[in-house]
């Protein structure tokens, strides 16, 4: 029998017998509590009662029957405790190294059991798909409870809320922060037989969206004609979205065309009007303004994208129990995760969506185009340099300087020494950096271990990179140097990593604003600054709708628990209506448009998509700062901080808090 499968067998051996064992609910009386505490603080002296009592709490709370009755709870507390200054920074700096060496060898394990849905690296067996759902890691931290090194880590550490760190973090040195960040992965109690639907839920949806092409070759318009050339193969949503925003830079009326060919695509899949037929299928033709197929069925593809959502929805759910600071996903979400309220989420994408800037940047962009607004233009790429070339031209420069996956690993010393990294720290970084082909659209995946290395995946097809891929690549890589210097740079690696996605996402805008300075076509100056404030208002803009969209289904779900696909899929067309209504539709001059419902992210990545416009804002703000000084340098500095509270982590590197003031003052000056 392969290794591979005994993993899985051991780990679907092992969830029914953790089921069988699943509580949510703390054993210990307060009496046995308060008994607990008063014993410690009588061995140990008054001047621990604040650590004891915090302590002994902490265990209590996350200390079920199965763990032992009043005796062994008191008799655990009363040999584990630490009082020495000396032996409590030992035991710290155990537990650190050897959480990062397990959850890096944990990391890797999940890097081989996906690699083949990930990669692409032919068909996808029966096995391949099996494998991918073992998520060793679930219990793992099972077994962190069951042998006690979680309730020995509760009781000699604090675990902080986020408004404890808010109020207090200024105040902490770096060793105080580790410990606190140490302590994130005891927050929860979550069995592995809980755990472990989440995993393949979120694989499943993971696979559905990166096999869900369109084959624009194959679309046809009412009259017959195809508008697309031959064997292009597009991911939604992000190959069609991007295929849209390359097609500003053709003034004819073909161009347009293809637009509003690629939108009408779009409105089929988000209502779930596509005829099954049509995805990824090179044998039909189809006519997406009619919804006409030809040469097979006609029969729309069942709710399956909310079907696959809710799939999502119903797993975390079962999460919920075993969080009781933060009782839902969401608030795990924006509290545990994201460490920004959500109310301070939504005011900040809000004071973007309702500014003046947007309404009079709306009108500059409709004075460019020489006609109306229409819905796809919340996509219109004509701020950014790229749109003065086409697509087929850009195609040309990056094939013959990226044929292979190899080339662009051969030439990542002299791309990170064109952003402005010293050549021994390009070769470091590259060093640390592996360059992967892609199976859908791309992404970065950082290391755990400062042994191992980032990857950077990115679709490469036959005949070289295309644009696409290379700006896709550019953007993965600015996520992959982060990734290395919040890793192989920190000092401690509690902290390592940023304080949230939006950060990273932050990062990586930073660099894919430059790709085509990396190819030579542009060189920085005060006018493409300019030019950067327009199209990153704008980019935000279209975003914050689609995150609060977002966060809206997720609110709607949990209000409906029980609904079926078909009625998310009404409620989330509702939602994408309304919010286009409130903040789109007066910019446009076009109502009840759904397309907000298109991105992919709200059906794989769960409440992801509020990250992108925070990093919108936050690159924006850190751009300045690079700009003005040594680029490699500057950006090796601010990474470096780690995995702190977004306002620390910001106003360290700026000197000021999350906001969209410093985004809005330049483009109200652009626009004069």
């Amino acid at each position: 029998m392969s290794l591979r499968i005994s993993l899985l067998m051991l780990a679907l051996s092992l969830a029914p017998l953790v089921a069988a064992r699943v509580s949510a609910q703390p054993s210990m009386t307060p009496d046995t509590v308060r008994q607990t505490i008063d014993k410690l603080i009588a061995k140990h002296g008054q001047q621990h009662a604040e650590r004891i009592r915090r302590g002994v709490e902490q265990v209590a709370q996350r200390w079920w029957a199965e763990d032992g009755d009043a005796a062994a709870f008191t008799a655990f507390c009363e040999a584990s405790f630490i009082a020495a200054a000396a032996a409590l920074d030992t035991a710290f700096e155990r537990m650190e190294r050897v959480f990062e060496q397990v959850d890096g060898h944990l990391h890797e394990v999940r890097r081989e059991l996906t690699t083949p849905l990930d990669l692409d690296t032919g068909d996808i067996s029966s096995v391949d798909q099996l494998l991918a759902t073992i998520d060793l890691s679930a219990h793992v931290n099972d077994d962190l409870f069951r042998t006690k090194v979680a309730f020995l880590a509760l009781l000699n550490f604090p675990v902080h809320t986020l408004q404890e760190r808010l109020e207090k973090g200024a105040g902490w040195d770096r060793e105080a922060w580790a410990r606190s960040r140490m302590m994130d992965r005891f927050v929860l109690r979550v069995p592995a037989s809980v755990q472990q639907p989440a995993t393949e839920a979120f694989t499943a949806a993971d696979q559905y969206i990166a096999n869900y092409n369109i084959r624009m070759d194959r679309l046809v318009t009412p009259d017959g004609k195809r508008l697309f050339p031959e064997n292009l193969r597009l991911i939604t949503h992000w190959g069609l979205r991007d295929e849209l925003g390359s097609h500003y830079a053709d003034t004819t009326p073909a161009g347009l065309a293809k637009q509003r060919m690629i939108l009408k695509v779009m409105e089929r899949i988000v209502r779930q009007e596509i005829p099954a037929a049509v995805i990824d299928n090179a044998d039909v033709l189809w006519d997406p303004v009619n919804n006409k197929v030809q040469g097979g069925p006609a029969e729309r593809e069942p709710d399956t994208r909310y079907a696959k959502l809710l799939d999502v929805f119903h797993a975390v759910r079962k999460v919920d129990p075993f969080s009781p600071t933060d009782p839902t996903y969401i608030d795990r979400k924006f509290n545990l995760e994201r460490q920004i309220p959500e109310n301070e989420v939504e005011a900040l994408l809000v004071s973007a969506l309702e500014s003046q800037e947007v309404k009079d940047l709306a009108r500059l962009i409709e004075k460019r185009l020489g006609r109306k607004l229409e819905p796809f233009d919340i996509w219109y790429a004509g701020f950014k340099s790229r749109g003065s070339y086409s697509e087929t031209e850009l195609d040309r420069i990056v094939q013959e300087r990226y044929p292979t996956v190899e080339a662009f690993q051969a030439k990542l010393p002299q791309v990170l020494q064109g952003l402005g990294f010293t050549p021994e720290k390009s070769r470091w970084l590259s060093e640390r950096i592996v360059i992967d082909p892609a199976r859908g659209a791309g992404h970065a995946l950082g290391a755990v271990r400062r042994e191992d290395k980032a990857h950077l995946r990115t679709r490469v097809p036959r005949g070289g990179m295309d644009y696409k891929g290379y700006n896709i690549a550019i953007h993965e890589l600015g996520h992959n140097v982060e990734q290395v210097f919040s890793l192989n740079g920190i000092d401690r690696w509690s902290l390592s990593s940023v304080p949230n996605n939006a950060f990273t996402e932050a990062m990586a805008f930073v660099f894919q604003n430059r790709d085509l300075e990396l190819l030579g076509l542009q060189k920085p100056s005060a006018e493409t600054r300019q030019t950067q404030a327009l199209s990153t208002l704008w980019n935000t803009y279209e975003i914050g709708g689609v995150a609060l969209v977002d966060m809206r289904v997720w609110r709607w779900m949990y209000e409906h628990p029980e609904a079926t696909p078909a009625e998310l899929r009404e409620a989330t067309l509702s939602i994408a209506r309304d919010v286009w209504n409130r903040w789109y539709a007066p910019v446009f001059g076009v109502k009840d448009s759904d397309i907000l419902a298109i991105y992919s992210h709200m059906i794989v990545y769960g409440l992801y998509l509020p990250d992108y416009p925070i990093g919108h804002i936050i690159a924006f703000q850190i751009a300045d700062k690079l700009e003005d000084g040594d680029f490699g340098a500057e950006f090796e500095r601010v990474t470096r901080q780690g995995r702190l509270t977004p306002d620390a982590w910001m106003r360290g590197a700026v000197g000021g808090p999350i906001s969209t003031k410093a985004l809005l003052k330049a483009a109200r000056e652009a626009l004069k």
